[in-house]
């Protein structure tokens, strides 16, 4: 058995060492040899201790005491790097997992050691090419959000030389519709992840920018939010889709749910279940026209929201809310997938 035991250590695909309670070497394999740089003749007796950097050294003893009172199969230092060192000085990064050995001799632990270099090395270069992504999108993000904020400005200096009133609010419909798209750079910019947006966050943040852009026209209005950040997000993909359909829900609603410019707008943000969300947007104004506002050419906005609705992945419904109008969109939300 004893040399059954000796085969198996030196055929491991990995560095096998076993020490006794007082921490010296009693058996290792070629492979040991090899990853150590110490000859067959150095290693008995040797106190393990050697092969580990000094600042590893003073407290081990007391660890290998602690796993000899509650001996059982365990990986080394979870949670913490390990180094080995080799006989020229040399530290490299190394895995050990641990078996207690009874033997006649007394408790022996038998340690399994894996050079992880490569891996380590492998894992920076993600890191690095990780990071190079990190900084290039977040670099684009910043320029796109900065690039329509010129748009924004270039409207809102050409609606002061426009004089017909209905020319001024198709600019000014044109820079909220621009603003919508921003804020999703601008978020995605401040979170520095390019992968998803807080649609409760930015539901908070739209609704100010769009009370100030309407300015005199919402003076009267009350815009009621419910929608806690952290709640709803909403994949990248759907995210400008999503913004521009919020955006023309509550300009529409902004603008017709009130002739007298008094009442309260209601937007709420609820999950349905765990792979979709429900946006409603409610108001106790005047209600649906004669015709299905869905068809009517007249309104760019309402031509709008089906198509933007289909973009997302969303089902849109248009409801009588007696009085006044509710629209619900449901939609999936981040990692639903494409047919959820």
């Amino acid at each position: 058995m004893e040399d059954r035991f000796h085969q198996m250590v030196q055929e491991s695909p990995n560095a096998m060492i076993m020490i006794n309670g007082a921490g010296a070497i009693i058996l290792f394999n070629r492979l040991t040899e090899a990853m150590f740089g110490y000859s067959g003749d150095e290693l008995p007796g040797m106190p393990v201790e050697q092969l580990m950097p000094e600042r590893f050294r003073g407290r081990h003893g007391r660890l290998r005491q602690g796993f000899l009172r509650r001996p059982e199969a365990r990986p080394m230092g979870v949670g913490r790097d390990l180094y080995g060192l080799r006989k020229d000085g040399g530290e490299f990064p190394i895995e050990i997992g641990l078996n207690p050995i009874e033997t006649e001799a007394g408790p022996m632990v038998l340690a399994g050691i894996v050079d992880i270099t490569s891996r380590k090395q492998a894992q920076r270069q993600l890191e690095a090419a990780l990071q190079e992504k990190t900084t290039l999108l977040n670099e684009v993000h910043h320029r796109v959000k900065n690039n329509l904020q010129v748009i924004i400005s270039l409207l809102s200096m050409q609606s002061q030389y426009v004089r017909e009133e209905s020319a001024r609010a198709v600019l000014q419909d044109s820079q909220t519709r621009v603003r919508s798209m921003a804020l999703i750079h601008q978020l995605l910019y401040e979170r520095h992840d390019f992968s998803k947006v807080d649609l409760g966050e930015y539901l908070q943040r739209f609704k100010q920018l769009l009370l100030s852009s309407y300015g005199q026209l919402a003076g009267g209005l009350n815009v009621e939010l419910d929608a806690p950040a952290g709640l709803v997000c909403i994949e990248l993909q759907r995210a400008t889709p999503c913004g521009l359909l919020i955006n023309e829900l509550l300009t529409n609603a902004l603008k017709h749910a009130y002739p007298d410019g008094r009442g309260t707008i209601w937007l709420r943000l609820a999950r349905q279940d765990k792979r979709r969300a429900l946006l409603t947007v409610a108001d106790s104004g005047v209600g649906l026209p004669a015709a299905d506002p869905a068809t009517r050419p007249a309104s760019l906005g309402l031509q709008l929201m089906p198509m933007l609705a289909e973009q997302m992945g969303a089902r849109l419904d248009i409801l009588d809310n007696r009085p006044g109008v509710r629209v619900e969109v449901s939609f999936p939300v981040f990692g639903a997938g494409e047919n959820s």
